[in-house]
């Protein structure tokens, strides 16, 4: 039977042995997260160096254009159409590379590296994004609901709008961190979350009194239907989006956004009249509330700029979806033809 020091000593040699293989493991880590390095430098490299030589390409096909033939313009438009595919090629490849944060991401981050570099984490924060914003929508609806019927209180007003100020900074910076890896989002709806932050932070800042009282019931309905819509979207995009993945038509990181796009439009008869009685409510509270800035007791400058906010809100939800609409009624049409 073996003494307590030798078994010490076993013990010991055994966390010896298992070190001497960390320290290699580690050596090796090393040395090949220094090789990761400098081949996500040459990529990147090799992708700016690729898109001036295209971008040079099709300029010179521009000037060619104009005393070539019919056959050379026939293989100068094969050129374009493949380098329009490379130039997705070069979105995918970008997608898993280190780039330079945006404006906005550095301003609250700072430079810190915020690209994913696997899909599984990719898909992972997306995920958990999509929760995050399903859970928030449900207490949101809540926190609404709970204040139009039962808590009439200022501190619980400005919780709740406080709540959605801190939903809406946390979404731009989530969103800018999927966009930084691969998310296909753009336009308006990149625009629409920075738009709310701000109708949210002068909501907060709104001091309580009879214009705050007179649009107070109004915009914590508006809330309540805003949250129940966002809850119907998240399921019925969900689905739309599993379905199009499923048949290979779709990133994999596009998200659920607040408003209507192309790929939404099996379904729409469902979604589209919600959406578009919600941009209206937007052009009715922006109504009220010039309305309000008009009134003799008025004194908040709070009122004047939320009329403002919901107004732009109301012509960039409605502009865009109408947009989306006509585009998808019109390649329809072209596809019947």
């Amino acid at each position: 039977m073996a003494r307590p020091a030798e078994r010490c000593q076993a013990d010991w040699r055994e966390l010896e042995e298992e070190f001497q293989q960390l320290q290699e493991t580690h050596k090796i880590y090393k040395q090949k997260l220094e090789e990761l390095n400098n081949l996500q430098s040459a990529c990147s490299s090799s992708i700016q160096k690729q898109k001036r030589g295209l971008q040079d390409l099709q300029y010179s096909f521009q000037r060619c254009k104009r005393n070539c033939s019919r056959d050379e313009s026939e293989l100068i438009q094969q050129i374009n159409s493949q380098i329009k595919e490379r130039h997705n090629v070069f979105f995918d490849m970008e997608a898993y590379l280190p780039k330079k944060n945006g404006l906005y991401l550095n301003l609250v981050l700072g430079n810190v590296n915020v690209t994913l570099l696997s899909k599984q984490a990719k898909f992972a924060y997306k995920d958990e994004y999509e929760k995050f914003k399903l859970y928030l929508t449900i207490i949101l609806l809540l926190g609404a609901v709970a204040c139009r019927f039962v808590l009439h209180y200022r501190v619980t007003d400005e919780v709740f709008n406080f709540l959605l100020v801190w939903y809406y900074c946390t979404l731009t910076i989530r969103e800018s961190i999927l966009i930084s890896n691969g998310s296909r989002i753009k336009g308006w709806w990149v625009s629409h979350h920075y738009v709310s932050t701000f109708l949210s932070g002068v909501m907060l800042t709104w001091p309580d009194g009879l214009m705050y009282q007179m649009f107070r019931n109004q915009f914590l309905a508006f809330s309540i239907f805003q949250s129940c819509v966002q809850f119907l979207q998240y399921y019925y995009q969900s689905g739309c989006l599993y379905r199009l993945r499923t048949l290979g038509e779709r990133n994999h990181l596009d998200l659920t956004v607040e408003g209507f796009q192309s790929w939404m439009w099996r379904g729409l008869t469902f979604l589209l009249p919600f959406l578009f009685f919600g941009h209206f409510w937007q052009l009715y509270n922006a109504i009220t509330l010039f309305e309000l800035s008009r009134h003799k007791e008025c004194k908040e400058w709070q009122v004047f700029v939320l009329a403002l906010t919901f107004l732009v809100l109301f012509l960039g939800n409605f502009l865009t979806t109408l947009k989306v609409v006509h585009t998808k009624l019109q390649k329809n049409k072209m596809k019947k033809l």
